[in-house]
């Protein structure tokens, strides 16, 4: 695969820049009205003058900073303003007249809109390459890895948290400074067309699809709506630029091209031009493999279990070779990353090793962990809730996670809330030698949780977010 010509064109950082207050390139009170199709009311010596953040967070807004009032279900945000330009603010947005306002803002149809609309006006001030990572699993795994790899060679800057949607994605990017080289942003939807209006704001350099699963299948469908829908984003990579695939996704491997680009596919088929071999489990240590770059190849220790976790290197590694970094670089900022709370964060407490991958869940996920967690040491615990959004399938998905967790080498299975009634009733189907505890809910669980575990357990906690099981990882690690 060849490098990027990206690669040779990323501006250096004046070391200057690092140690100063860095002001949004031509975010100004003019242009922004300009590009949201707002209305400015306010003196015209602030017209021309850069703001130094912008936040919908009325705590968090800086001086010299602009508040964008979100009209939420609970909260009209437009309440804060006053408090907010008291405190130093340069402009607000409204989505009102403000008759009474001796302050600056900006009258707009919609904040949730003109927020997208700054950060894509934003975004091509500073004309740095964008890597856009989107897929059903792993999509935050592979953005850390990617991540990880870039910043051994540029100053990059990465979606946190799950800041990957409508608002999210916007936010993400108003965080960004001339000073920043890269971006690595996650983009997550639940339904056709909202893609394409992440993609508008983004329009990646480069592309990364992890794979095609089954998630949101209440709004997709099915794995060809998910596959429909995720590819929305081809239509804004940039001219010239790279899509980097799971070759090993029968969905993905159909793509072609888009608009020219021919995919560069990684997996663990040697036919791909990126590809691991000789992978080696260390347990939950991770992984030992071989990756072989076109016509390099270097032996690397991927730091986190699990082989979705190889796939996830792979993709930072061709993503590395994109934008001219060396090998060197490549394994040394693989092996050099680090877990996320709620994405298969390990905690060693006294008595137990606890996995902590409650962030969610999908039928996909769920399998890839319970295949790690058969690398524990002790008694291997699995605590799996409910999955969210599955759609008319929704009991047959549970089951199927039962079925496989009666096939894996685990000792006792903890299914949590309703749909996992029907996971529970699987797993001991396909294996009555397991050990299956159903609980009805997340409290009946806590209140009995201290007499299902044992000291040297290893204990995976796994659910959709809407679960909570955050406070059962707590439970865990204050037992």
């Amino acid at each position: 695969m060849e490098t990027a010509p990206y690669a040779e064109h990323i501006r250096p950082v004046p070391a200057e820049w690092l140690s100063v207050i860095i002001r949004m390139k031509n975010l100004t009170p003019e242009n922004i009205a300009k590009v949201c199709g707002g209305t400015y009311v306010g003196p015209d010596s602030l017209l021309k003058k850069e703001v130094v953040s912008i936040t919908t967070d009325s705590r968090k807004v800086e001086e010299g900073g602009m508040f964008v009032p979100i009209v939420g279900e609970r909260v009209d945000a437009h309440k804060f303003i006053p408090d907010v330009m008291s405190k130093g603010a340069l402009v607000t947005l409204s989505e009102r007249e403000l008759p009474d306002a001796d302050y600056p803002y900006i009258q707009v149809a919609s904040s949730l809109q003109a927020v997208k609309d700054i950060a894509e006006f934003y975004l091509k001030q500073l004309n740095i390459p964008v890597v856009g990572i989107t897929g059903s699993v792993g999509k935050t795994s592979t953005k850390e890895v990617i991540a990880s790899v870039l910043k051994e060679k540029y100053n990059t800057l990465k979606t946190q948290g799950n800041f990957n949607k409508e608002l999210g994605l916007p936010l993400t990017v108003f965080r960004l400074r001339d000073e920043h080289q890269i971006a690595v942003l996650e983009m997550g939807i639940s339904d056709f067309g909202e893609m394409t209006r992440l993609a508008k704001i983004a329009r990646p350099d480069t592309s990364v699809i992890t794979n095609i699963g089954t998630c949101h299948l209440e709004n997709l469908g099915d794995r060809d709506g998910v596959l429909k829908a995720k590819t929305e984003v081809f239509a804004f990579v940039k001219e010239n630029g790279h899509i980097v695939l799971n070759g090993d996704d029968d969905k993905l491997i159909t793509v072609e091209e888009s608009n020219g680009i021919r995919p560069v596919f990684f997996g663990l088929d040697g036919d791909h031009p990126v590809y691991a071999a000789d992978i080696v489990s260390q347990g939950l240590k991770g992984s030992i493999c071989t990756i072989h770059l076109g016509e390099e190849a270097f032996q690397v220790l991927v730091p986190m279990p699990g082989r979705h976790m190889i796939y996830n290197a792979l993709a930072a590694a061709a993503v590395g070779k994109i934008y001219g970094l060396t090998t060197e670089e490549i394994k040394a900022g693989i092996e050099s990353l680090e877990a996320v709370s709620g994405r298969f964060h390990m905690i060693e407490t006294e008595r137990f090793l606890i996995v902590d991958d409650c962030y969610n869940a999908n039928p996909m996920s769920m399998k890839g962990s319970l295949d790690v967690l058969q690398d524990g040491a002790g008694r291997r615990v699995a605590i799996l809730g409910d999955m969210g959004e599955l759609g008319k399938d929704e009991i047959q998905l549970h089951e199927e996670v039962g079925e496989h967790a009666g096939q894996v080498k685990i000792d006792v299975c903890i299914c949590v809330g309703s749909l996992s009634k029907y996971m529970a009733e699987k797993a001991k189907g396909t294996n009555p030698a397991l050990t299956v505890i159903y609980e009805p809910d997340r409290d009946s669980l806590l209140k009995n949780l201290s007499s299902y575990v044992k000291d040297g357990d290893t204990i995976l906690v796994k659910a959709s977010h809407f679960m909570k099981f955050e406070e059962v990882v707590k439970a865990l690690e204050n037992m």
